[in-house]
């Protein structure tokens, strides 16, 4: 072994580790072929890299030969610890990395070489692109893993290369060994880990169809993939700055202080400005762990609204969420997983702007943090926060506009478009309503970037719409089905009315909600929405200065223009149909009267349009905050930054307001109903429990969905035209008992009153009737009693009228 004193023209380096017996004909074959094609690839060596060997591989003969190096490792620590080594330890213009199987035979060189002198920087052999040609596969299992795992590494690390892992790549020989320099990887993914640097570089990288074939004895096992996604993990960690770890933790930290008064109790605490929102959401989390844990259908229940039963699929039920979230349901309760899920998915949504913001719209981590911050924790979003999860759980959206820019940049539209439907289908199932909401933002978006952009839209519409085709091509067969039962299924409905008066008050826009930390004001706050989980603007007025100045300061930015534009545009048609002028009687018609009877639009509440003006306006104050903390002098700094502070103080929201909760009867918590109840029958709370009281669903869930229950707080149909309503179809027994809960009046029940409630306790399959401690329950006593003709019976914190020896 002679050690080169000059530079060479290619270098081979091969890794090798216990190859004692493939080594020297892998050794005679390279030398072989080099020698006699020196004219085509001029001077050259051979260098083994032995990553610490413990059999013979050190003394096979043909290390000797000339031109034939060995360079050796003290001991073993993968494939990219010997690759790192006998690169280093290279002088050629070229270097060609083999392994010693010589699965791509060194004939394919020549392949390399002609596309390394086309001014690439690497040529790497290829299985996967056309003309590659494998005689000898591998197992099936491998193939299909290998296959996966090269999915996972375009998606992640190296776009556009389709096997990364063959092992036969030529590289320009400074560039090669200054990747392989700085790599850090010892095992498999090393291969990956050059190329993301080259890539990362801007070097064109060169994929070229090679024969191979599976050799007997390799040393990639079965734990080679998992080893190799490891590496992956790694390599994307490594390229993420302290700030980017951290930004996770704060937005957990703040989503965890938000819920704090629930959150480390969650089965004896309730918010109270959820209203009844939190029981319907703990029993729509309940029914889908029964459901998939029965092998029932996930798009149906009777247990509340018995016998007629409830669309889920035309309700919120979220089985994007409550799917997945189904073994922490049975494990340990609907309501540590909806506590958990709702954390956690506010959480993920601030993280999922802020990368948005940092891939596309500023490079300050600490604008890009203030500005998801914005966008996740506005005070919109902060109201909705209290009771409807899928209008928090919104980490797909941010994912959806970056997927939709990368269409519309045509770098590789059918695979972004296939992506792209993916992601809708599973939107879909995370929230419909949200997800139109995100694509009318996008839309007023395009519209005022078109505008000021002419050109770039002419450049882009032709991708964009041909990946948006390919999206729906995907979506829709993945939704077709539930999206059937949904709008056609067993007690679907049409639409949901909201009245006229859903839309924001303009005062609502410049207002605080009663949530601010410094004005919150919640008599005021309910002035002007409809109800607390509806506070769907208040922003703040010096929040809205603040946004004003930086558009007019950056104006000359398209961006800037398409943001206010859309900001401006979604306050507008979140006023709703009728835009009253404050202090006056005066009544314009607002532009939501142009959409309002379309299909899909006309369930919206109007109001909640304005939830759109948050990330515009989370990402005008990332780019005001960037602007500010790179200007040169420090005065500009000191009042920009305090405009800032001053603009976003008093919207930060205090924790949401929780109290204990109401216990459930021991009557259901001790499992006494169960005598009463038998199968096929129901327990009926008396009034039966409906949006505006719907504790009955918590004693559901608490008694593990065990019995099934008439009326409910759910969407439903009315009527022969299949009206949405809130709740059950009214009946006259329940109307009858409701008014008696709510005015204390009891009225003259004769005969017809009780034939009347025959026939809905026989409608209901009543086993049981249960009056709990409630206002006016004396008064609902009377009444039941008069209805069946006897007292109810006072047992476990309830009273109770066994229906089984009849009314």
């Amino acid at each position: 072994m002679t050690a080169p004193q000059e530079t060479v023209d290619l270098s081979v380096v091969i890794p090798a580790y216990n190859e004692e017996a493939r080594l020297g004909p892998t050794l005679d074959a390279v030398t072989r072929y080099l020698a006699d094609h020196e004219s085509r690839f001029g001077t050259w060596e051979v260098i083994v890299s032995d990553d610490g060997s413990t059999d013979g591989t050190r003394e096979v003969a043909a290390l000797g030969r000339p031109r034939v190096r060995l360079v050796t490792a003290d001991r073993n620590r993968g494939k990219g610890n010997a690759l790192r080594l006998g690169v280093a330890a290279s002088t050629g213009r070229r270097v060609l990395v083999t392994d010693a199987d010589l699965a791509a035979p060194i004939e394919e060189l020549d392949q390399l070489d002609k596309a390394l002198g086309e001014g690439c920087v690497a040529a790497i052999g290829s299985r996967a692109v056309p003309g590659a040609e494998i005689s000898d596969h591998q197992h099936r299992l491998r193939e299909l893993l290998g296959r996966a795992g090269n999915l996972l590494i375009r998606a992640t690390a190296v776009p556009g290369i389709k096997d990364t892992q063959c092992g036969f790549k030529l590289f320009d020989g400074d560039r090669g060994r200054e990747a392989f320099a700085g790599s850090r990887l010892d095992g498999w993914g090393i291969d990956v880990e050059v190329l993301q640097h080259l890539h990362r570089d801007g070097g064109t990288i060169a994929e070229v169809p090679v024969r191979w074939s599976h050799q007997p004895g390799s040393k990639v096992g079965p734990l080679a993939y998992p080893k190799v996604l490891a590496d992956l993990a790694r390599l994307r960690l490594r390229r993420l700055r302290p700030a980017d770890l951290l930004v996770p933790v704060l937005f957990l930290v703040l989503s965890v202080a938000l819920y704090s008064g629930r959150f480390f109790d969650p089965g004896h605490r309730y918010l109270t400005d959820s209203l009844q929102d939190q029981n319907q959401w703990e029993w729509f989390f309940a029914v889908t762990a029964d459901n998939l844990a029965h092998l029932r259908n996930p798009f149906f229940s009777d247990l509340q609204n018995f016998p007629d039963g409830v669309n889920l699929m035309a309700n919120t039920v979220m089985l994007g969420v409550s799917v997945p979230f189904a073994p922490l349901t049975l494990l340990a309760g609907p309501a540590v997983s909806l506590s958990v899920c709702m954390a956690l998915g506010l959480a993920g949504t601030a993280v999922a702007w802020y990368w948005l913001l940092v891939k596309r719209v500023v490079r300050h981590r600490g604008a890009a943090f203030l500005g998801a911050a914005l966008a996740a924790f506005a005070p919109p979003m902060v109201s909705h926060a209290n009771a409807h999860p899928n209008f928090v759980i919104l980490f797909m959206i941010p994912l959806i506009i970056d997927r939709a820019l990368r269409l519309a940049a045509g770098t590789r539209v059918r695979r972004d478009g296939i992506v792209l439907g993916l992601m809708a289908a599973y939107q879909v199932f995370l929230g419909e309503e949200p997800f139109l909401l995100a694509a009318l933002g996008m839309v007023l978006f395009a519209v005022a970037y078109a505008a000021v952009r002419p050109r770039v839209a002419r450049e882009s519409w032709r991708p964009l719409g041909r990946g948006l085709l390919i999206a729906g091509a995907v979506c829709l067969p993945l939704v077709a089905y539930p999206l059937y039962w949904q709008f056609s299924g067993p007690q679907s409905y049409h639409s949901v009315l909201h009245g006229d008066n859903a839309g924001n008050s303009p005062l609502s826009l410049i207002a605080f909600s009663e949530r601010s930390m410094l004005f919150g004001d919640p008599a005021r706050a309910n002035e002007l929405s409809l109800n607390p989980t509806e506070q769907n603007a208040f922003y703040g007025w010096p929040l809205v200065l603040l946004a004003f100045a930086v558009a007019v300061r950056l104006w000359s930015r398209p961006l800037v223009k398409a943001l206010a534009f859309t900001s401006v545009a979604a306050a507008v048609l979140s006023m709703g149909p009728k835009i009253r002028i404050p202090l006056t009687d005066t009544v314009y018609s607002g532009p939501w009267a142009l959409v309002r009877k379309l299909p899909l639009f006309e369930s919206v509440i109007e109001g909640r349009v304005a939830m759109i003006c948050a990330p515009a306006l989370g990402v005008l104050l990332a780019l005001a905050l960037e602007e500010v903390l790179g200007a040169r002098r420090a005065r500009t700094q000191y009042f920009g930054l305090l405009a800032v502070v001053l603009a976003v103080l008093p919207i930060v929201p205090t924790p949401l307001k929780s109290a204990p909760r109401t216990p459930v009867p021991e009557f259901v918590a001790s499992g006494m109903w169960k005598s009463y109840v038998g199968r096929g029958e129901s327990l009926v709370p008396l009034p039966l429990p409906d949006p505006g009281s719907a504790e009955a669903l918590h004693w559901q869930t608490a008694a593990d969905l065990g019995f099934k229950l008439p009326g409910g707080y759910f969407n439903g149909p009315y009527g022969q035209d299949r009206i949405g309503i809130y709740g059950a179809v009214p009946r006259f027994t329940s109307d009858m008992l409701r008014d008696v809960r709510y005015t204390g009046k009891v009225p003259v029940i004769g005969k017809n009153w009780r034939a009347q409630a025959r026939k809905d306790f026989a409608y209901w399959k009543a086993g049981v009737l249960v009056v709990a401690p409630q206002p006016n329950d004396d008064k609902l006593r009377e009444a039941v009693a008069a209805l069946t003709g006897k007292p109810g019976r006072w047992t476990g914190g309830v009273w109770v009228w066994d229906l089984h020896g009849g009314s």
